[in-house]
């Protein structure tokens, strides 16, 4: 649905997943739509979202529109049968989450965020070494992911005010997510946040913190006002996880690893071999689709990081902790 440049991440998965074929692609201008689908080998180009939503033969939809457009568009296509893989965040508030939620349950769809990384075996692995003990008594997490973009490059739509622009909404939310299910205690039950803004009222770097029930600290970053940056620390009472490339551990091309550190000294780098986490996401909406299997990244998940951004966001701007 539409014919954004984040596309580009999903075009070959969906081709190599065994039970998915590419089929359409639809822009609001026809002829964008045909030179797309030229372009990128798409079988049928729709003149617009709602010809999509009407072609019979499409089954699910990923929906990468601006913020603001989420909801809307994931109501329609799950009114319309369509099954829906959102782009994140999945909506920019909880009244439109709850609509997002209601639709997929009163047609029988699955509708799920795409949290690309939270499929990966690289973090599967860390979520079970904490799950086993090999971490001890989990602590504290500490994640960041930040890039620099352009502050004259004011029509990025990140930058815009009215379309839920913002590093928290962008990037953030990926740190923000990982605390949360590494945490493995729901929503945070307490944050706190600075931030900066840039020109366009949008903040260009936040900090935040927050508090879980079970004891466990996150401390997280996004930004576009730094050179590309991203990892995570996950800190245990027995032993600290490493990760170099938590978002998109598939990038480099030469797969991944993760660096295991125990308290008396000792170090293990453990490798993961090289895999596309937007595969294996198109894989869990194929098992979702035609197994009955529970997604992934639920819905009650993508509430608990709402939950959480939203605390963040409210926490930044009135300089004061937020109790969730």
């Amino acid at each position: 649905m539409s014919t954004a440049g984040i596309n580009d991440a999903l075009l070959d998965p969906i081709r190599q997943a065994g039970l998915s074929e590419l089929a359409a692609v639809a822009s609001r201008n026809i002829e964008k739509a045909k030179s797309y689908a030229e372009e990128k080998g798409i079988p049928k180009a729709h003149g617009s979202y709602e010809d999509l939503l009407a072609d019979p033969e499409i089954d699910a939809i990923y929906n990468p529109l601006p913020n603001t457009l989420h909801c809307e568009w994931t109501v329609k296509a799950a009114e319309a049968g369509k099954h829906v893989l959102c782009e994140k965040p999945i909506t920019p508030t909880m009244a439109e989450l709850d609509r997002v939620e209601a639709a997929a349950k009163a047609n029988n769809v699955t509708v799920f965020e795409a949290f690309m990384y939270l499929h990966h075996p690289q973090t599967l692995k860390v979520k079970e070494m904490i799950q086993t003990g090999q971490l001890g008594k989990l602590q504290m997490i500490n994640s960041w992911f930040a890039y620099y973009l352009p502050p004259e490059d004011k029509d990025n739509i990140r930058l815009a005010p009215d379309l839920a622009g913002g590093s928290l909404w962008d990037v953030g939310v990926y740190p923000n997510s990982l605390a949360i299910v590494m945490a493995g205690a729901g929503a945070p039950v307490e944050v706190w946040a600075s931030q900066v803004k840039g020109e366009t009222g949008v903040e260009v770097y936040l900090e935040g913190q927050m508090k879980f029930a079970n004891g466990v600290v996150a401390q997280i970053s996004s930004g576009f006002s730094s050179p590309f940056r991203e990892g995570a620390h996950i800190v245990g009472s027995d032993g600290l996880v490493k990760i170099s490339e938590p978002w998109k551990p598939h990038q480099s091309g030469q797969g991944s690893q993760i660096i295991f550190s125990t308290k008396d000294g000792a170090e293990e780098t453990i490798r993961i071999p090289q895999s596309d986490p937007y595969l294996y996401e198109v894989e869990a909406m194929e098992a979702c689709v035609f197994d009955d299997a529970e997604p992934v990244v639920p819905l009650s998940l993508s509430r608990d990081f709402l939950k959480s951004v939203l605390a963040l966001y409210q926490s930044a701007e009135s300089g004061q902790p937020v109790t969730l």
